[in-house]
């Protein structure tokens, strides 16, 4: 599979493509990869290749300088004297503009029909821990933390953190660690289930492309129909969630994939996937 760069529009963001694999990287480690505007749109454009990038089966959102997302840039909004101080937008037409945002990043790293990885080299706080949340899963390095900040600076909470929270671990949990706002450490973050796995910070992006692109190279086709499965079953009522596995599963046993695997295992060898 080819190699290239994403052309983010900014330095907030690195976007990088490598055998199937892309990298997204958070690119502020002066400010702990706190968020900026550049920096979320500079996500909503690579988020918005991969969905469409026939070269790309796995999406890693990663952050540079020992820390994955700080979430806000609490220092830059007492700066500008509070959330959107200084700024003459009309309320509704925020809340708009908040709402397209969150849809076309944690939105995005959720539905989009790829699987999505948060590799957590340090903090995730706020709305990173939100985003890393939005994955399909979580790796992070030993001395990682996890918070969801917003108390301690006067928010209730944004990017879908209440919602990813809730499912992974329950209301009660989710409730606690939102109104507390304490910090949980990987080996809680495990017990929990708010990580997959945790390995040594030195280890921890060898280990995190291993995975990826044994996604990236695997059946493509049934990893869509599955993601859009396991999503449903979240919410959904559960005859339908049964119906929409009939279907899904009929046709990816349609799929040149499927054909491939099932030989594979009379052969007794591995398959090899082509993503159709």
């Amino acid at each position: 599979m080819s190699e290239r760069s994403i052309d983010t529009g900014t330095n907030d963001v690195t976007a990088e493509v490598n055998d199937g694999v892309m990298t997204i990287t958070l690119n502020r480690p002066d400010r702990r990869n706190a968020l900026s505007d550049p920096m979320l749109k500079g996500l909503i454009q690579s988020l918005a290749d991969a969905e469409n990038a026939s070269d790309v089966g796995a999406i890693i959102l990663t952050g540079a300088g020992g820390a994955f997302c700080a979430g806000g840039d609490v220092k830059g909004m007492a700066e500008a004297g509070g959330e959107g101080g200084g700024s003459s937008a009309q309320y509704d037409a925020r809340v708009h503009l908040q709402r397209r945002s969150q849809r076309d990043t944690s939105g995005k790293l959720f539905e989009i029909p790829k699987p999505t990885i948060a590799a957590l080299p340090g903090a995730a706080a706020g709305a990173g821990l939100s985003m890393a949340l939005a994955c399909d899963l979580r790796y992070a390095s030993d001395n990682a933390i996890m918070t969801t900040a917003f108390a301690r600076v006067g928010f209730s909470g944004d990017y879908g953190g209440t919602y990813f929270m809730s499912r992974l671990i329950g209301s009660a949990k989710a409730r606690e660690l939102y109104f507390l706002s304490e910090k949980v450490g990987m080996e809680e973050a495990k017990q929990l289930g708010l990580v997959n796995d945790v390995f040594s910070q030195e280890n921890l992006m060898s280990e995190v492309h291993a995975v990826a692109h044994r996604l990236a190279h695997g059946p493509t086709v049934a990893y869509r129909y599955m993601k859009e499965n396991l999503n449903r079953a979240i919410n959904g009522e559960m005859g339908e969630c049964l119906d929409m596995e009939a279907s899904h599963h009929i046709r990816t046993g349609q799929t040149d994939d499927h054909k491939e695997a099932a030989q594979a295992f009379v052969d007794k060898r591995e398959p090899t996937f082509k993503g159709r």
